[in-house]
């Protein structure tokens, strides 16, 4: 071949690869456009109305909520927080760092085009990676840190599985931000925001609140690729369907609400901070000694995602209103049925939900179905304390500051 015939062959290859990258480039930003106008459209709708709290009829339920000491010191999560943000270059710490009452923290979505705010794993160095899993590693339980990173190892997966499609998933697409400065007296506390896994985690003095908290996957197991055989959400599903199978006949006709499962049941998600939820299903103080136990357990696999110390003192808070806790079902409850729960008391909300397929629907059986391999969950404080919002107004109102935090409801 002569030289002449290779540089017009060159020539022509280096056109073809200007052209692919020009378009991909096009296509690219018109993606991440798409995605900004998806996330101002949503951010506007859900953050129309001020915060008020999950409510089952509108209504705050009083006097739920003090300030006061657990004994279960919160310096480790501090320290881990400050090492975090020393780790940051200062452009990374501006857009990471937000005041205490900033709606940043409602800012959370769990689908994965989502914009966020903070500073993404995937931007990281290696070693403010270390610190950034070091904050979730003094805040969470072994447990919880385990399912927060398997949920972003299977995100990989989905990226896998849609063609290797690294610019919608992957591991490390999640976020950071602190809000307030980390202290040993005054209110802060930080969020972890991605497609499937986000932590809302507010601090103050060595109380915390760990709500809104949403965890959830599709696939929830990986049966191929990088992280094969990595699982979620397996006990959550299995326990819950075991406890049902407790009920009784007539205990059974108050729990279940319906036994078709064909749609997403879940009520309070992304931009749901004020959703009226009613109370609905088996009280607990309709359960047996035995059953109510069991009910207990399965909170406690919910809260104890978060450290033991702080667990214990969130369920010792969910027994003292174990009464005025209900238990709601839909869908079947053999083994394989798709099914939605629901746990409601004055001071928790937990639901769990088998959801639609969605970025796996190429891959579904029936694509309009919820199936086995979608699930999400969430974890609230009801009566106005998600995001620690009610300690935050108690703690103004003691310590006056400088806020523009509304005292409108002072009278709670």
């Amino acid at each position: 071949m002569t030289r002449a015939r290779i540089r017009v062959l060159f020539s022509a290859a280096m056109l073809l690869t200007f052209a692919w990258l020009v378009r991909t480039t096009a296509e690219s930003q018109s993606l991440i456009e798409r995605f900004r106008q998806q996330s101002a459209s949503a951010e506007q709708r859900g953050l129309a109305e001020p915060f008020k709290g999950i409510t089952t009829d509108g209504r705050i339920a009083p006097g739920l909520f003090t300030i006061a000491s657990t004994g279960v010191s919160t310096e480790p999560v501090r320290k881990a927080a400050d090492a975090f943000l020393a780790s940051l270059t200062p452009d990374q710490r501006r857009k990471t760092m937000f005041g205490v009452e900033d709606d940043e923290w409602r800012k959370w979505m769990n689908q994965h085009f989502y914009v966020r705010q903070g500073v993404s794993f995937l931007e990281m160095s290696e070693a403010q990676r270390e610190a950034g899993i070091a904050l979730l590693r003094a805040a969470l339980s072994a447990r919880g840190l385990k399912q927060t990173r398997d949920i972003m190892r299977l995100n990989q997966t989905l990226g896998e599985l849609n063609g290797n499609d690294f610019e919608q998933y992957g591991e490390w697409r999640y976020h950071i931000t602190v809000m307030g400065k980390p202290s040993s007296t005054e209110p802060w506390g930080w969020q972890l925001d991605g497609h499937h896994a986000i932590i809302n985690y507010f601090v103050l003095g060595d109380q915390v609140v760990m709500t809104p908290f949403f965890a959830g996957s599709e696939p929830v197991i990986a049966t191929s690729g990088k992280y094969t055989g990595t699982s979620v959400l397996q006990d959550e599903q299995n326990r819950g369907l075991a406890f049902v199978n407790t009920l009784d006949a007539a205990q059974r006709a108050r729990a279940i609400l319906g036994s078709d499962k064909t749609r997403n049941n879940n009520l309070t998600e992304a931009w749901k901070d004020n959703a009226v939820v009613p109370q609905a299903g088996i009280m607990a103080a309709d359960l047996s000694d035995a059953q109510r136990q069991q009910l207990l357990n399965l909170i406690a696999l919910y809260v104890g995602n978060m450290d033991e110390g702080h667990a214990r003192v969130k369920m010792g808070d969910v027994q003292r209103h174990i009464a005025q806790t209900s238990f709601a079902w839909i869908g079947g409850a053999e083994p394989g049925s798709v099914f939605y729960y629901r746990i409601q008391s004055p001071v928790v909300l937990i639901e769990f939900d088998h959801q639609l397929p969605a970025n796996l629907r190429q891959l579904a059986s029936n694509p309009n179905v919820p199936n086995h391999e979608h699930i999400h969950v969430v974890v609230r404080t009801p009566n106005g304390n998600d995001y620690g919002k009610d300690l935050l107004r108690k703690h103004y109102l003691q310590h006056p500051h400088t806020s523009a935090y509304g005292l409108a409801d002072s009278t709670r």
